[in-house]
């Protein structure tokens, strides 16, 4: 399975990667032992770093500097400590993921671990928001639909200056969601920077179930279909509420991908084989020198004529895989996009299993529209540009909605 998001919801892989081979022999002031089915899963020691010969690699910095440490460290602090082997193993590791630069590309300890399978389950303490990094700084994505951060204000693209007075600067995305995440009944405050704005918003956690799906015909014949995730059962979900829009006998459909973060690849490229011809391109994925381009294509479902109307509502929480199907349908003439610039999401990521209690997402492709266009950071573009501000929202009017519905009642209305 490949996820799309930056804090997806997440398939369970077992594939060994070779950046576990990394965490062998790095016992200081201790030894760690070499666990059989890791020694026979890597075939030699010489793919430790990019496929190079250990030998022409200079560790000495690093034995060096592990050395300095496990000889003289003093913790001073509350929140220093001397870290076990394990630890320290998984420290190594960290830091290795980390040095690609890459925001999506990290290694999951076993408590990070957990909260990714807690999310999985979509049952656990929380805010509901999506959180990752948008220009090296943590922010929210998107706020979860009926929520405690969506009732509290929190907005997508708000960035979080502070989480219970801790600065987030040098964060990681995972240590910002352990410090957001608590139990039920129990208070988290977020400083955020919003329109321009510093505030701190106070928000009660609940039990977060991660909601999937909703549909409603409009008194004025508009169907919408409102999306919210990406997750492993979306698709059929999605096939439901498109007989549903089928049997209600009108043409005209709003599909609202807003404030959705993304999810798994494979519901998007299903959800957009409803629409497209068989062999139509949905998207292409391209890992370089890795691996050969590879092509998303559509499944051929193609249940609708050319009488259908659509439109797609995106907004700066509309992310990967949101961003995949609203491009796919409106560069293949099939929908019209309103709203607001997308979040610009243009990789995929793979979950692969490192120990039982551990692992790492890897970034292992970036993705191309049907045209080609590589979106990481730019987003797509509505061809209906339409704000959505604080006034709006306390107004409780919606004029992304209003216009979108506007355009499907427009007799004149052309794909």
């Amino acid at each position: 399975m490949k996820l799309t998001l930056g804090k997806p919801l997440l398939p369970t892989i077992a594939t060994l990667s070779i950046i576990g081979a990394f965490a062998i022999g790095i016992g200081v002031g201790g030894h760690i032992e070499k666990k059989a089915e890791t020694a026979r899963a890597l075939e030699s020691q010489q793919q430790l770093l990019g496929g190079q010969a250990t030998s022409s690699i200079d560790m000495e910095p690093f034995w060096k500097v592990a050395g300095i440490l496990n000889e003289k460290f003093v913790a001073t602090t509350a929140s220093s400590s001397i870290p076990t082997n394990e630890e320290k193993v998984f420290g190594a590791i960290e830091g290795l993921a980390a040095s690609y630069g890459d925001p999506y590309t990290t290694f999951f300890p076993p408590q990070e671990s957990k909260n990714f399978e807690d999310e999985v389950r979509g049952d656990f303490g929380g805010i509901g928001a999506e959180i990752g990094t948008k220009d090296g700084v943590i922010s929210i994505i998107a706020p979860l639909k009926g929520t405690p951060a969506e009732r509290a204000g929190i907005k997508a693209g708000d960035v979080i200056i502070k989480i219970d007075k801790k600065f987030t600067a040098g964060m990681t995305v995972e240590e910002a969601i352990t410090f957001i995440r608590g139990p039920k009944g129990t208070k988290v405050v977020l400083t955020v920077k919003q329109n321009g704005d510093t505030k701190d918003i106070e928000i009660v956690r609940d039990t977060i179930i991660i909601p999937t799906i909703d549909t409603k015909l409009r008194d004025d014949g508009v169907f919408v279909i409102s999306l919210y995730n990406f997750s492993a059962n979306s698709s059929t979900l999605f096939r439901d509420a498109l007989r549903e829009f089928i049997l209600s006998g009108t043409d005209k459909l709003v599909l609202d991908l807003r404030n959705n973060p993304g999810g798994y690849l494979e519901a998007a490229t299903d959800m957009a084989s409803f629409f497209l011809p068989v062999g139509k391109t949905i998207v292409t994925e391209d890992s370089g020198e890795k691996a050969p381009q590879k092509t998303d294509r559509s499944k051929g479902y193609d249940v609708f004529t050319d009488k259908l109307k659509m439109v797609v509502l995106i907004n700066e929480g509309s992310a990967s895989a949101s961003e995949i199907l609203a491009g796919a349908l409106h560069e293949h003439g099939i929908a019209k996009l309103v709203g607001e610039k997308s979040y610009g999401k243009g990789s995929v990521q793979e979950l692969i299993e490192i120990t039982p209690e551990t692992s790492i997402k890897v970034t292992i492709a970036r993705w191309l529209t049907p045209k080609g266009n590589w979106i990481s950071g730019n987003g797509l573009t509505p061809d209906f540009v339409v704000p959505f501000t604080r006034k709006d929202a306390e107004k409780k009017i919606d004029p992304q909605m209003d216009k979108a519905v506007t355009i499907l009642l427009d007799p004149n209305f052309t794909r």
